[in-house]
């Protein structure tokens, strides 16, 4: 991909009426040699890239082979694995095949419970187009098409009973909640995205065990689905702990008593620590109050304040200015950052990639988010990974001096640490890292850094919005 020129013009405009800094024009990224030669993992744990290049296998729906793992498999394979007990907690499950491997081994005589988010706990075939936003008809029509199996057009009674993951939980007799059991209407998100198998293992990561999510959109023969990772981890003490945040959120289950924990409502809990082979694993699981000192996103902060060499994020989401003061900090004392963002994330105007080229976006109405603070030097490795339209870089991972990894569900912004159940680990293993690394180089690669287009059209129009630009007002973003 080559290096896009700023338009003087577009970069006049914004610079003149709306102080946008544009220091740095976009540029593609480099890395050299980045090879495809097997790279050691730690014992016991595994780890899955829908994207990376160095493995293959056949999209589920078009039958074509592509570069990646199938994540899709990977969990089918845990789920097969169980003879005991399978607790699962994804925001979002919509593959019949995830659902009937999940009935299957019910009927094993396996304990099988899932914990949804109550905007995706409802059958699919039990909505209707007129009583949902346009986010929710677009979805339900992305189900539909996939279910569509002989690709005719219509649904047969067939298709609608084999293409509905929820529907077939029920009908196979899965129990299922979501975070209204509690009594509520529900938590900011229930955004979990693990399955703890018999006790012993756990797997979880990025993704959500959608089409979207592991393979890419039916009807879209370009998309490769949203970027993402699994870890599935043998370790019995992480089981535990993990299971433990089950449990608070299952209660009774589906009696009606009410007794189940979601949100704030679950008892405030620091990080904890799991040895894995000799590995160090903190967990949290927000969330927490802005005021208590172990919340998610400070964690973070102090892991990434220890680096000393080099910082690596993969982010879906950034919008936590506390994180990009840190991250200037570490910057200013000569540690390398390197920051790719999602497209669609990165040019929102709360976003911290923007603070970080130096550029400070109005929202709709004119207004400037509280607390905003662009930097007056804007960092040069900054940019967003090139994506198939509709498809998102969606994980949420840092890499800190080679050696330790943030990982999780945990997307780094305010609701996360303090509305969200969110999953977030912090990993203290060289060999995983490298893996993460070479996940980061694979997308650098092709990578646009600095002011992409899309930002520059977004600044035009704001600028075409908000006349000179000057503040009307101040407004908190908290996505």
């Amino acid at each position: 991909m080559g290096p896009r020129a700023c338009p003087p013009k577009a970069a006049s405009i914004v610079a003149s009426t709306l102080s946008f800094l544009l220091l740095s024009c976009s540029q593609p990224g480099e890395v050299v040699g980045h090879g495809s030669e097997p790279l050691p993992r730690p014992k016991g744990i595994a780890l899955h890239f829908n994207h990376r290049d160095s493995s293959r296998y056949r999209h589920p729906l078009t039958g074509e082979w592509r570069n990646g793992d199938n994540l899709e498999q990977a969990l089918i394979a845990q789920i097969k694995s169980a003879e005991h007990e399978l607790l699962v907690a994804v925001q979002e499950l919509s593959l019949p095949a995830i659902a009937e491997a999940l009935v299957q081994a019910s009927q094993n005589g396996v304990k099988v419970h899932v914990v949804l988010e109550n905007t995706y706990s409802t059958p699919w075939t039990e909505l209707h187009p007129t009583d949902l936003p346009a986010r929710g008809r677009q979805r339900l029509h992305q189900l539909q098409k996939l279910a569509d199996r002989n690709r005719d057009g219509q649904l047969s009674a067939e298709e609608r009973m084999r293409g509905d993951a929820v529907a077939i939980l029920k009908r196979g007799g899965v129990p299922i909640i979501d975070d209204t059991e509690d009594g509520s209407r529900g938590s900011g998100l229930m955004h979990h995205k693990f399955i703890v198998v018999d006790q012993r293992r756990v797997v979880t990561g990025s993704a959500n065990f959608t089409s979207s999510g592991l393979h890419g959109d039916v009807g879209a023969p370009n998309s490769r689905g949203n970027v993402n990772h699994l870890l599935s981890i043998d370790s019995m003490d992480l089981a535990a702990i993990f299971r433990e945040e089950f449990e608070l959120m299952w209660g009774d289950g589906p009696s009606g008593l009410n007794n189940s924990r979601f949100g704030r409502g679950k008892e405030r809990r620091g990080p904890q620590v799991a040895s894995i082979d000799g590995i160090r694993v903190e967990v949290l699981f927000p969330p927490h109050s802005p005021q208590d000192p172990e919340h998610g996103l400070n964690l973070i902060g102090r892991t990434l304040a220890k680096a000393r060499q080099t910082i690596d994020m993969a982010l879906f989401v950034f919008s936590a200015q506390s994180l990009t003061d840190v991250l200037t900090e570490r910057h200013n004392a000569g540690v390398a950052i390197r920051l790719l963002a999602d497209p669609g994330f990165a040019s929102r105007f709360f976003s911290e990639v923007l603070d970080l080229l130096g550029l400070a976006l109005p929202d709709r109405f004119c207004k400037l988010e509280a607390g905003n603070q662009p930097l007056t030097t804007p960092l040069k490795n900054i940019g967003t990974p090139l994506l198939a339209r509709g498809d998102k870089l969606h994980h949420k991972f840092a890499v800190i001096d080679n050696k330790t990894v943030i990982t999780g569900s945990f997307n780094w912004s305010p609701s996360a640490a303090h509305t969200n159940d969110e999953t977030l680990l912090v990993i203290h293993s060289p060999k995983l890292a490298a893996h993460f690394t070479r996940e980061m180089n694979r997308m650098w690669r092709s990578a646009e850094l600095g002011i992409t287009l899309r930002m520059q059209r977004k600044l035009e129009r704001q600028q075409a919005l908000c006349g000179s630009g000057e503040q009307r007002g101040e407004i908190t973003s908290d996505p």
